[in-house]
């Protein structure tokens, strides 16, 4: 009798064994397409069968383990940050490209070229009222363009100071919802198993991912300690660290909890562009503006000073002025002057056009860095276009490397429906071969007591 319950209670322990694992399977195909789960296996563990020391053998449930690869979530998070990277710029810079247009007609090129005919015009007419107020109307539209640009420019750096505090808030965010699932994972020993929670773990590090690069180090109690940068703590157990974004200089600056700069450290993620777009890129943008808003006022008021004007007196006043202090393209303004006190002639030659040809020279004479007014504008825009040009290329390119990786974590770590399908049919056959023997063994149980009876 003892070797027959023996064999009872070792067919309903494969019973349970078997139910656990189609319960394991169930909940793989339920979650197949949840982000951030990763497949697990039952394991069954075979028993020792010697019935001469009362051990029945026959199966029983061993450990559930995650199929979750640290390698290949690693070289997601990884593309993730890069991509992440690329994308911000390449959205922002979209932007950026319309204020450099270089269409013949519009914005400054279009502008400048205008000023530049009524130059030349004036070479023809130098004393003719109309052409000294084409100059003078074409004047002001050109400040008016490096104004609006420069507007424009500061406008969208403000944008991306507003960007960078919700990018800060989002990842402190994160950071609070991973030290609030290591909490779980180390007081509870049974939840390392959970794969609810592992899913959510690993979810909340993916999207943390996109925002910024970090490094993630599991932990033998089932936590992850999560360190921006590489370097600075995030998280370490149940504990978090915030980090903070200041504004200094006009650039952006992130601050560790203690309150010092770790800009440096970050290298990938959302985070990542809106730093190299605010601490470098748009201030190049706008140091060209400027640039080239000074040297085109300080050439033309330096020629004009060299002239007379229709009455043949020396100009009181300058064209341009502006206030280097405040920005050259956002302060270029033009003084109130009348057309016949701009300076067309020569003091030797008054009522000629010597000083508007040396205006109209202007268009070709290489005047900054060796260029051309025309070429150093065109040069700045072919700048914003080289940028946002490498931004989308490259983001191409990282998201085909995204997809590579996550194409390899899903042989790795992903549900595959079919397999899934398989193993459950098994199971089933193997649930159904066990409860077909328990029958037996419990007709034979039966038979026994009454032959005892």
């Amino acid at each position: 009798m003892g070797s027959l319950f023996g064999a009872l209670a070792s067919t309903a322990e494969s019973m349970r064994a078997i139910e656990r694992s189609m319960n394991v399977v169930q909940n793989n195909v339920t979650n197949a397409s949840t982000p951030g789960y990763a497949r697990q296996t039952q394991v069954i563990v075979s028993n020792r069968f010697n019935p001469a020391q009362g051990l029945p053998g026959g199966i029983s449930a061993g450990q559930t383990l995650s199929s979750r690869d640290t390698f290949a979530e690693n070289a997601v998070r990884n593309e993730q940050s890069a991509l992440g990277t690329s994308n911000q710029k390449a959205s922002d810079l979209v932007q950026i490209e319309q204020i450099f247009t270089v269409t013949d007609g519009s914005g400054i090129n279009g502008a400048m070229s205008s000023l530049f005919d009524s130059f030349s015009q004036l070479t023809v007419s130098p004393n003719d009222s109309s052409s000294r107020q084409v100059v003078l109307d074409r004047a002001q539209a050109f400040a008016g363009t490096l104004n609006a640009a420069s507007a424009n420019l500061g406008t969208a750096s403000t944008s991306l100071d507003t960007q960078a505090r919700s990018t800060v808030d989002a990842i402190n965010k994160l950071a609070g919802q991973i030290a609030g699932l290591n909490k779980v994972l180390r007081d509870d020993i049974n939840s390392t198993n959970d794969s609810g929670l592992d899913t959510q773990l690993h979810s909340a590090l993916e999207d943390l991912s996109k925002l910024g690069n970090f490094t993630a180090i599991n932990q033998p109690d089932g936590s992850v300690s999560v360190y921006l940068g590489g370097q600075t703590p995030l998280v370490l157990g149940s504990t978090q660290y915030q980090i903070s974004a200041g504004f200094l200089n006009g650039g952006i600056q992130i601050n560790n909890a203690d309150g010092a700069d770790v800009t440096k450290q970050i290298t990938g993620g959302q985070l990542s562009g809106l730093l190299e777009e605010k601490n470098s890129l748009y201030p190049s943008y706008a140091n060209d503006l400027n640039t080239l808003a000074s040297s085109f006022a300080d050439r033309v008021n330096n020629i004009l000073r060299g002239g007379v004007d229709e009455n043949g007196v020396a100009p009181v006043a300058d064209l341009f002025t502006y206030n280097p202090a405040q920005g050259a393209a956002a302060t270029l303004r033009v003084n109130s002057l009348s057309p016949a006190q701009l300076a067309a002639a020569l003091p030797g030659s008054p009522g000629g056009n010597g000083n508007a040809l040396n205006l109209s020279a202007l268009s070709s004479s290489k005047e900054i860095n060796g260029y051309s007014f025309t070429e150093f504008y065109g040069n700045t825009a072919a700048k914003v276009g080289r940028d946002l040009s490498n931004a989308k290329s490259d983001s191409q390119a990282r998201q085909q490397l995204l997809d590579q990786a996550v194409a390899i974590r899903e042989q790795v770590s992903g549900v595959n429906l079919d397999e899934e399908a398989a193993h459950l049919i098994e199971l089933q056959r193997g649930y159904q071969a066990a409860s077909k023997m328990l029958t037996v063994l419990n007709d034979m149980t039966d038979t026994v007591i009454g032959l005892i009876k």
